[in-house]
């Protein structure tokens, strides 16, 4: 795989990215006595780090597999995780969910050599931008979306987990389902693709992390068993860090 992946040219490919945005908070604290007021801990906050979610993920994502990333999204939202620093565990979280209207297009979109869409529900993506940017670019188009009826989206290469695909309503033929620690299934080609054993440390970002290495990957080869293979991958090592994770090419070989 190294040797194959090696071989490959390193063209800086041009995507437009659109869906929801969000900043994760990641407050870390120390936990050392109950409250007296009810059983629970008394966190006393110490640092802060903040990131980019969601679509914003994505973003850094394809940006460190040097993509050039035009980036449409709508309002912000929240997301504040409480971390015990002692043990790196996540004792809550406080979510400020902001909703946006969908994005639409005044004029013809650009031309780029891919569209990724990270759709999180949070208003910014539904079926009519989907459907315009299908019926309007000439490239490929990826999609991570919450939405369960994605027989409009044919044409796209869809990615969903596994959670969310025992609740959809209809398929596409370019459906590919993650499975987590078992890996992905390009499923109307009855392929699976399986994920290396890695320790994990948090899930948080590898569906992201995966779209955008997706994308990455079938532009480079035109294949998409390379590319869900590849996208596994690059999953892997994200899920071996705390909190949301853009790995490199040069990892991820």
């Amino acid at each position: 795989m190294k040797e194959y992946m090696d071989s490959q040219p390193q063209k800086k490919f041009n995507i437009l990215l659109i869906g929801d945005h969000c900043i994760d908070v990641y407050q870390y604290g120390t936990i050392d006595r109950l409250s007296p007021e009810a059983p629970v801990p008394v966190f006393v906050p110490t640092h802060r780090e903040t990131r980019d979610g969601m679509a914003g993920n994505v973003y850094n994502n394809l940006e460190a597999l040097g993509c050039d990333v035009e980036y449409l999204f709508g309002e912000t939202s929240t997301k504040t995780r409480l971390i015990d620093q002692r043990s790196g565990q996540q004792i809550a979280r406080i979510d400020n969910d902001v909703l946006s209207e969908p994005i639409t297009f005044e004029t013809a979109i650009p031309t780029y050599d891919a569209v990724v869409i990270s759709d999180y529900a949070k208003g910014v993506v539904d079926l009519d931008l989907i459907q315009h940017v299908l019926q309007t670019v000439k490239c490929p188009v990826f999609i991570d979306t919450k939405l369960t009826d994605l027989a409009p989206m044919e044409g796209a290469w869809v990615k969903i987990n596994e959670l969310e695909y025992s609740k959809i309503k209809t398929e596409c033929t370019g459906l590919i389902v993650t499975r987590g620690a078992q890996g992905a299934n390009i499923m109307h080609q009855s392929i699976h693709c399986p994920a290396p054993a890695v320790e994990v440390t948090d899930v948080t970002g590898a569906g992201d992390t995966f779209l955008a290495a997706l994308a990455y990957q079938y532009l480079a080869t035109q294949d998409i068993k390379s590319a869900v293979e590849f996208a596994t991958l690059a999953a892997s090592i994200t899920v071996q860090h705390l909190g949301v994770y853009a790995p490199l090419l040069e990892e991820i070989k």
